[in-house]
């Protein structure tokens, strides 16, 4: 036995070879499947074939799906800001909270935080993550030997977890609209143009070695960056990415009234040249022109519910909205795809006291179109390819099938299930650019990982 698998082992090389029972392919559900991974991408994909022995087998294969919005940080605070304060509780109010937290923060407890978050969202069927990366620099705002210090670390947690990595490095240089003074909290994010355009250079050099790692630009938001400061970092994202928080809280809507006489997304759209390379994060607060004009630019909205519903920011604008979206996990307070797709739909329910909302015709299945939609959108969003399909990166989740929530589910009932029935469990396996990183429900390095960040947060929450 041992020489046959030598022998098969030299005969394909580097390449691995993985059966499904059934898998989601771009073009539907198919039957024994066979996908052939070379080089960290799909070469091969064979359809209605019987495993062989060699083959490791699996149960349902799906596409890995990227999470196009996070700040990994903010998983070491999760649960730590649900106690009612003297007034009314708000973003604003929790934003208070984080700049406290953040204030403590150090590289070394940078990346262990990170290390952590990015091995849960590995778990939960995210394969890749754009990271909104704005704690640039040491306490006060002192600027490390390496501008790129904190992208460093981001790269080395991404690199632990083996998750792929979109770094958004984040322009930010005011307080508020029309280029306010910024408060002593925020000195950590800060950057003038000049300054960014180094940190871009070093967020380059720190990713190098990830493999398919892009490196994008984030303007924080109209609050924290004037018109002409946009205008000159645009070019530094070189045709990759571009995202920007907006339109996520009402007194945003009316700050950006009160200093512009327009509203956030109607007045990007009037202003700057979004198209698909962009992600607008959030997008709650818009008018049905705002809506309309977000779809016909081509630009993915950035929803992240979980976030948005934990915050109270509002419910976007789903029904109105017939362009590109994506889910991220944003605060990472729950890091769960199931339950982001999940409370997306919801909340619409919930708004319009109907079912199904977003399942589009009749007949058809909300879950898939929730799937389909985030799987496009958040590739889209985060600068690559997706897919089951000869080409595309290996990165490939395997649900299983014994699981009581897909217990005799067959195609679309699967998605459904997964989504709208399922809790944890149905993750078995998860292979990013052709290396499994999640056997059993569980990320190889999460032991370790684990400790770590518990170590971490000892330390951080103690002080």
């Amino acid at each position: 036995m041992r020489g046959e698998t030598e022998c098969c082992v030299t005969a394909l090389g580097a390449r691995l070879r993985l059966h499904f029972t059934t898998a989601l392919l771009q073009d539907g559900w198919v039957s024994n499947v066979r996908l052939t991974l070379d080089g960290g991408r799909i070469a091969a994909v064979e359809r209605d074939v019987a495993p062989l022995p060699y083959d490791e087998r699996a149960g349902i294969g799906l596409p890995g799906i990227a999470n196009l919005h996070s700040h990994a940080f903010q998983r070491g605070m999760a649960g730590l800001t649900e106690r009612r304060g003297q007034g009314e509780d708000s973003f604003w109010t929790w934003r208070t909270l984080m700049y406290r937290f953040v204030d403590r923060i150090t590289p070394d407890e940078l990346e262990a935080i990170a290390a952590q978050a990015y091995v849960e969202m590995v778990e939960a069927g995210f394969t890749r993550v754009g990271e909104f990366h704005y704690l640039h620099h040491d306490q006060g705002g002192r600027a490390y030997g390496n501008i790129g210090e904190m992208a460093a670390r981001i790269a080395a947690a991404a690199e632990q977890s083996g998750i792929g990595l979109t770094l958004l490095p984040v322009f930010y240089a005011h307080g508020g609209f029309g280029g306010a003074a910024v408060g002593a909290a925020q000195a950590r994010f800060l950057n003038d143009p000049d300054s960014y355009d180094e940190l871009i250079a070093a967020s380059r050099r720190a990713v190098a070695g990830l493999d398919g790692a892009v490196v994008g630009i984030a303007p924080h938001s109209l609050r924290a960056v004037t018109p002409d400061e946009l205008a000159a970092i645009l070019p530094l994202a070189e045709g990759g990415p571009v995202h920007i928080h907006i339109a996520e809280q009402t007194r945003e809507v009316d700050d950006c009234l009160a200093w512009s006489g327009a509203r956030p997304v109607e007045w990007l759209l009037a202003n700057a040249p979004v198209d698909r390379r962009w992600c607008l994060v959030h997008a709650t607060h818009m008018t049905r022109a705002e809506t309309l004009g977000l779809a016909h630019s081509g630009a993915v909205a950035g929803l992240c519910p979980i976030t948005e519903a934990n915050l109270g920011d509002g419910l976007f604008p789903a029904t109105i909205f017939k362009g590109a979206f994506g889910v991220g996990s944003d605060s990472n307070v729950l890091i769960s795809l199931g339950e982001e797709l999940r409370l997306l739909e919801y909340g619409q329910r919930l708004k319009r006291r109907k079912r199904n909302v977003m399942a589009g015709r009749a007949g058809s299945s909300t879950g898939r179109a929730l799937f389909d939609a985030a799987l496009a959108g958040g590739a889209q969003a985060l600068g690559v390819s997706g897919g089951l399909a000869v080409g595309a990166p290996a990165d490939i989740v395997s649900l299983d099938p014994g699981h009581p929530a897909l217990v005799a589910r067959g195609e679309d009932d699967i998605i459904d299930s997964f989504i709208f029935a399922g809790a944890h469990g149905l993750i078995s396996s998860v292979w990013r650019g052709g290396r499994k990183l999640v056997s059993d429900g569980v990320h190889h390095r999460r032991a370790e990982i684990a400790a770590r960040y518990g170590r971490t947060l000892e330390r951080l929450l103690a002080s």
